[in-house]
């Protein structure tokens, strides 16, 4: 009787991870309330998710972090020659009903990237925890065999 209270409470807590991150997807909303225009611009970036945006909104944004189907973060794309200048966002637009936020970081890209190849700064709005994202990889090809 004993071995099976502690079978079964491993077991409980092995899925807890995985139910835990099943159910913060659930509350994060669906990429299709994705605003008209919005397609998809990239695939899988590790710790991010697909990017989605308006070809109008670029580059500045809102990019939405898309996995499994459910917005994860919003990001902006701020030049540094507009810092530089002063320039303000006063508001920056996105989604209208937006989840709870997680954390929000922002990195320097001193010489851009794929997509916007100038020194500026990237800021995610992210609405899952570090952790989650650490998930998140680009799908594994099957290795052909002879």
């Amino acid at each position: 009787m004993i071995i099976r209270i502690l079978l079964a409470a491993c077991t409980l807590m092995a899925a807890s991870p995985a139910s835990a991150q099943a159910d913060e997807y659930s509350k994060l909303p669906s990429a299709s309330i994705l605003p008209k225009g919005t397609m998809k611009i990239s695939g899988i970036v590790p710790g991010m998710g697909e990017h989605w945006a308006n070809p109008k909104d670029l580059p500045l944004g809102p990019i939405y972090c898309v996995h499994k189907a459910k917005v994860i973060c919003i990001e902006y794309m701020i030049s540094q020659a507009d810092f530089q200048a002063g320039k303000s966002w006063p508001e920056l637009t996105g989604l209208k009903s937006l989840p709870p936020i997680d954390h929000i970081n922002m990195g320097f890209e001193p010489k851009g990237h794929e997509g916007y190849e100038v020194p500026h700064y990237d800021m995610h709005v992210y609405f899952v925890p570090p952790s989650m994202l650490k998930q998140i990889k680009p799908e594994q090809k099957a290795a052909k065999v002879h």
